[in-house]
């Protein structure tokens, strides 16, 4: 079974992992450092999302159930990843921005 994953930005769904032919050369030098911001704020916003399920685990061992706010970091941080994830594997020029912002994922 083949799955597939959607980005909603609004109330539209938009395929993200998307074939493009064309490629601009100059990109891949912006790229660069594109890469190096996008990998500072996912590095901060990982140890930031492993420090909430680190605690997520002990709220669950001590009361039983999960807190809400926990789990959407966690949630907002595999999301951050999953939207750039395009960008980041040479498959699209379209730059995502830097820093966090909202976005939900959805597989068929």
């Amino acid at each position: 079974m083949e799955h597939e994953v959607f980005l909603m930005t609004d109330t539209v769904p938009e395929q993200i992992f998307v074939y493009e032919h064309d490629a601009r050369r100059l990109e891949l030098l912006v790229r660069i450092v594109y890469w190096i911001a996008i990998g500072i704020v996912a590095m901060i916003y990982g140890i930031l999302a492993m420090i909430c399920l680190f605690i997520q685990w002990f709220f669950i061992l001590i009361l039983g159930r999960r807190q809400q706010g926990l789990s959407d970091f966690a949630k907002g941080y595999f999301e951050y990843n999953v939207s750039r994830m395009p960008y980041m594997y040479f498959m699209t020029d379209v730059r995502p921005t830097i820093l966090p912002n909202p976005v939900k994922i959805y597989k068929e």
